[in-house]
């Protein structure tokens, strides 16, 4: 089957290939919004359609998902027992959740013809108001569906990727909800107040309940979240779409062998090639 973008999108709301006022106001809006907290939400970005066909090609694959239960903290890393045991790297929870890799989606599917479609990197770009912006070059991770099922969730976390953009594609029947703490680091691990959000001390924890169709760009290399356990047997699919600042950027084997189930030759190649210093 052949896809056309303005299928898949509601271009007529959203003129993001095309320049002119409404572009220019939609940009301007997204930019307010993370200036404000480092989060934006662009609602009923996908069509009826785009909905069905992403959660169908979703369907199709999700038997290939990488499912994990283990014990992570916000940064992935292994447990250091010099640090003192209060410490945030020290304070481990239970993992449950699928993700369903980028090579598993078909270079004509519905979901790369969205991540394709004529103007959607340099609308993210200028969003973002980034001079060095890349696609993720990991193979396995520039594109993927994380799928969660009942009781699943994901524990307080940062990305790997300085910026995300996702897409809602189907919701679970209860749960699920997006809960970020905004630009809890920045130029500093700020390892006290990502220590009050794991205790639940915190008053900097927003909650957000996306609905499907709904495109959103995070800043989750800077903002602690996580997403809350799930009920029902609706299953919970979500496209994440990544960009970073340099060119030919991949996964750290360690953590991609946790979310993937496997690393590939590139992961091995380019460990430790990363553009900040930060622990993850």
């Amino acid at each position: 089957m052949t896809f056309y973008a303005n299928d898949l999108i509601d271009l007529e709301r959203y003129p993001i290939h095309q320049s002119g006022p409404a572009r220019e106001a939609l940009i301007a809006q997204v930019q307010g919004d993370l200036a404000k907290d480092g989060c934006a939400v662009i609602k009923g970005f996908l069509t009826p359609k785009g909905i069905a066909e992403i959660a169908n090609e979703a369907d199709s694959v999700a038997h290939l998902g990488h499912r994990s239960f283990n014990r992570t903290n916000p940064y992935f890393t292994k447990d250091d027992p010099a640090l003192p045991g209060d410490d945030p790297r020290r304070q481990f929870f239970d993992r449950s959740n699928t993700f369903i890799a980028a090579d598993n989606f078909a270079d004509q599917g519905a979901l790369r013809c969205v991540h394709d479609s004529d103007g959607f990197d340099s609308f993210i770009q200028e969003c973002l108001q980034e001079n060095r912006f890349f696609r993720y070059a990991d193979p396995l991770a520039d594109v993927i569906v994380n799928m969660a099922e009942e009781g699943n969730g994901f524990p307080w976390h940062f990305d790997t990727n300085n910026f995300t953009v996702t897409l809602a594609i189907q919701n679970a029947e209860e749960g699920g909800a997006f809960e970020y703490a905004p630009a809890i680091r920045a130029e500093t691990e700020n390892f006290d107040e990502v220590q009050k959000v794991l205790e639940d001390r915190s008053d900097q924890v927003t909650v957000l309940n996306l609905e499907p169709g709904d495109l959103q760009l995070f800043r989750g290399r800077y903002s602690l979240h996580r997403v809350a356990p799930l009920k029902g047997a609706r299953r919970r699919y979500v496209a994440i779409f990544s960009y970073v600042e340099e060119p030919d950027m991949v996964g750290a084997p360690e953590r991609t062998k946790q979310l993937y189930g496997r690393v590939l030759p590139v992961h091995l190649e380019r460990a430790g090639q990363r553009a900040d210093a930060f622990i993850d």
